[in-house]
């Protein structure tokens, strides 16, 4: 734990001081735009080629892949910002690598580390079995909960008693795969704190319910019908294991421990509420990035609620958890690399029509030039489950018009495409959402073997597709109602 420890404060020093250079006193410069239409396909490499490294590195080299994960996602990235700085200039590539740092990565990875932090404390004790009663009801308990303590804090206060509840199945892997698409996505559907992108929403002036007011029914058909999935397959899975074994197995009284963090996940929801309301006007702008006085103040109280939990949980709690900072480690180094590469993928996409991907972006508009909503739905939920939702969020906002007071009016049945597709498809892959690799590094740490990225894809396309096909079908979908 005192190593992955010093990695994050590695990893953290690294970023700070990057920031920091960037923000000494230098000549003025222009932060200059990418522009996105004259980008063509060879831009999308490096992207491209980390998500077949992070897809097979795991795979078909896996000790190289798990001592060296962050020189790989390093050298991705910097082969993304090299040709920015030889096309377009050095100050470009900086500017690139500030806006992408401190404009969507630092508030991202920073209330992840806050909530993984918090979480971690909470220690569930008790003797579970792993049947499918009961881990229906986990599921079922981590689903509701996801939206209110968010998709990472649900994950890492059940993911642990899960894990240890079906320690003794020969078939277990399938509730790790159920546990992602339910826990760590579906369940965050309803506010900002449960899921990134609607973070990214909350902060461009999307109200805090409004995606409870406007997709519960959707989130709850989905939620509903996975869980049945589940158990089926749950009941027939179990009944070809040694069923008198876990019979014989009592289950023991819950116990939770570590309780203090309880008030500071309070905090967290406080503090992300204060930064929406508190609006003082002041603006750093960095390298052409504008930083928001209340982000800095939202993002700095996050750091320190962590360091309090940190602080304040007794250590044999976490390590009771098995908590580690390794999966947290991972993702904000992953998450790193995948966020400075995507920018030119960003740039082509903000483009329009006027970018490589004008086919792509020309189906969310109908012939009168009002959007789609359907191809909304799948367009964002599909990127999504590659580029990450949080970014690909905030492309299809904004392609949308980005107005908050309009998409939350007129427009309502496009943003609610726009929220379902994100939080519901970033459960394709263990990219999609950055809890989902979490879950899936924290479950090989245990020594469950995980399907391998393409192996989770098929099996999570194979739940889900349908269920979203039916989505787009049913009428009482505001993707339909609006139209």
């Amino acid at each position: 734990m005192a190593a992955s420890g010093r990695a994050i404060a590695r990893t953290i020093a690294v970023i700070v001081l990057v920031v920091a250079a960037t923000a000494l006193p230098a000549p003025a410069r222009a932060a200059v735009a990418l522009d996105g239409a004259t980008m063509t396909w060879p831009w999308i490499i490096p992207f491209a080629g980390l998500l077949l490294t992070i897809a097979l590195g795991p795979l078909l080299f896996a000790s190289v892949w798990h001592h060296h994960y962050g020189k790989f996602a390093a050298f991705w990235a910097l082969l993304a910002l090299a040709p920015i700085a030889v096309v377009h200039g050095v100050p470009a590539a900086g500017a690139a690598l500030v806006h992408a740092v401190l404009g969507e990565y630092l508030s991202f990875i920073v209330l992840l580390f806050a909530l993984y932090t918090v979480a971690g404390g909470i220690l569930v004790t008790g003797t579970l079995r792993g049947t499918p009663a009961i881990n229906f009801t986990m599921l079922a308990f981590g689903t509701l909960i996801a939206s209110v303590v968010g998709t990472t804090g649900a994950a890492m206060i059940l993911i642990r008693p899960m894990i240890r509840a079906n320690a003794g199945r020969r078939h277990n892997t399938h509730v790790i795969v159920f546990f992602i698409i339910l826990v760590a996505n579906v369940g965050g559907a309803l506010t900002p704190l449960g899921d990134p992108p609607l973070f990214v929403g909350f902060l461009r002036g999307i109200d805090f319910f409004w995606t409870a007011r406007h997709i519960w029914l959707q989130t709850i058909l989905m939620a509903g019908a996975v869980l049945v999935i589940f158990f089926v397959l749950d009941l027939v899975l179990s009944r070809r294991e040694d069923v008198r074994r876990e019979d014989e197995a009592p289950t023991g009284r819950l116990r939770v421990s570590g309780l203090v963090n309880l008030p500071l996940i309070a905090g967290i929801i406080g503090v992300i509420l204060m930064s929406a309301v508190w609006r003082p006007g002041l603006v750093l702008s960095i390298l052409g990035t504008q930083v928001a006085l209340q982000d800095v103040a939202r993002d700095g109280m996050l750091m320190v609620i962590a360091l309090l939990s940190l602080w304040l949980t007794r250590d044999e709690h976490r390590a009771a958890n098995g908590f580690t900072f390794e999966p947290i480690r991972e993702v904000a180094i992953l998450f790193a690399g995948i966020f400075i590469a995507v920018v030119p993928v960003l740039a082509m996409l903000q483009a329009g029509r006027a970018g490589l991907f004008a086919i792509l972006l020309e189906a969310v508009t109908r012939g009168d030039g009002s959007p789609h909503q359907v191809a909304y739905f799948w367009l964002t939920g599909l990127l999504s489950a590659f580029l990450d939702n949080a970014p690909t969020y905030l492309v299809f906002f904004e392609l949308a018009g980005g107005d908050p007071q309009a998409l939350m009016g007129p427009l309502a049945g496009t943003l609610a495409g726009i929220s379902m597709g994100a939080v519901y498809m970033g459960a394709l892959t263990y990219i999609g959402n950055a809890p989902n690799f979490m879950v899936y590094a924290i479950a090989q740490e245990r020594g469950i073997r995980m399907p391998s990225f393409f192996g989770y894809l098929f099996w999570a396309s194979l739940v889900l597709v349908p269920l979203f096909l039916l989505l787009t079908l049913l009428p009482i979908t505001p993707i339909l109602e609006f139209d």
